[in-house]
């Protein structure tokens, strides 16, 4: 199936073709006629799934559709997203998938100055992707309305609850209008998403993509049993034989991460870690050189990681095993990524091995073992 195919219209046709996009994904395929045809839909996908344009492609082409005009009153479509960095790339996203129809995006989060935001809001935006607690604070300002909103996007649901905005997603959404249409998008389904659901969704379709198979089948694992302190000396030796370019190393804390940006620069190899105790901007900073290939790896903890998407990540390396093994599924899926192979390797100490079996008994497989 094509894009074509779903009955996109030409406009976004051309912006994706200039892309290089053809073929949609699993949750495009179901996820962009459902909301074509205006029902609601609760999609439990994971990041690399194609997720961002399932729901902006069709948002975009309905907009278009009614040839309305932007006003500063009038916000049409708001995709809520926990993070800045996720938020970021889905209103990239929104100006690539719509470059050719006319239709204004902008992109609000905290821990910047609100005057440029602002500045852009008062000149009119059809689509709003913002992160919680700034909405909240523009809102309460005066410079944001949600009374003509006909589309809401609820992304990354369950790393919104990990993260604590649940309170304020219900602050919000009182201030929507009754009739919209509702997207919810979440890796997992825990019980205090399935009941936000219910509160605001209108019979909605259940999309799901399982990600576990094709993850396995993209990716391939390796082992290195090592102890922990030698963990250091092991990713050293590995990243100066390693001719990969773009590396994502994963740590279980957030000191963990510095700790070992800390040791790789010492080595010589350009690093930098990635974790909320870092400010938005060096967060951004850092994900910014690491897309540009002026940082060969990044280290990150699994919540900072979930707004980092790269088209063509060739390695990622467990440093520390995670101790929920769906995680690990989501830290090798950022390789992988759209059919493509990508290849993961794994740390495993003695006071780990607890982890892996979880984690090879949910993936079906053994990692292949290779000696330090």
């Amino acid at each position: 199936m094509t894009f074509k195919e779903l009955e996109i219209i030409e406009p976004i046709l051309k912006a994706l073709e200039e892309k290089g996009y053809e073929t949609p994904t699993p949750i495009q395929t179901k996820a962009i006629p459902t909301v074509l045809n205006n029902k609601d839909i609760v999609g439990l996908a994971q990041t690399g799934t194609g997720k961002t344009a399932a729901f902006a492609i069709p948002i975009l082409q309905q907009l278009a559709a009614k040839k309305e005009v932007s006003s500063k009153s009038k916000i049409k479509a708001l995709v809520l997203t926990p993070t800045r960095e996720l938020a970021i790339q889905i209103n990239d996203c929104f100006g690539e998938y719509g470059r050719y129809t006319g239709l204004r995006h902008c992109v609000i989060f905290g821990g910047v100055k609100q005057k440029q935001q602002t500045d852009q809001l008062q000149r009119g935006v059809d689509i709003l992707i913002a992160t919680p607690g700034r909405l909240l604070d523009l809102m309460n300002q005066g410079f944001i309305r949600l009374d003509n909103i006909s589309h809401f996007v609820l992304d990354e649901a369950d790393r919104m609850l990990d993260m604590g905005f649940i309170h304020d997603i219900k602050r919000i959404l009182p201030k929507l209008p009754k009739k919209k249409q509702t997207l919810l998008f979440s890796a997992t389904m825990p019980s205090a998403i399935a009941t936000l659901s219910r509160s605001f969704q209108n019979n909605p379709v259940r999309i799901e993509v399982n990600p576990e198979s094709s993850t396995v089948d993209t990716v391939s694992q390796y082992l290195y049993y090592v102890e922990k302190q030698e963990k250091k000396g092991l990713l050293v030796e590995l990243l100066k034989k390693e001719q990969t370019q773009t590396i994502l190393v994963f740590s279980k804390t957030k000191y963990g991460a510095d700790k070992i940006a800390k040791n790789l620069c010492k080595a010589g190899i350009s690093s930098e870690a990635i974790h909320g105790n870092k400010s938005q901007n060096s967060r951004q900073r850092a994900l910014g050189n690491f897309k540009s290939g002026k940082t060969r790896v990044l280290i990150a903890t699994d919540i900072a990681a979930r707004g980092i998407d790269i088209d063509i990540l060739e390695l990622v390396i467990n440093y520390d095993l995670p101790d929920v093994p769906e995680t690990y599924v989501h830290r090798i899926g950022r390789t992988g990524r759209a059919g493509r192979k990508g290849k993961a390797l794994s740390f495993c100490s003695k006071e780990e091995q607890g982890q892996l079996r979880d984690i090879q008994k949910l993936t079906g497989r053994k990692l292949n073992i290779l000696s330090a």
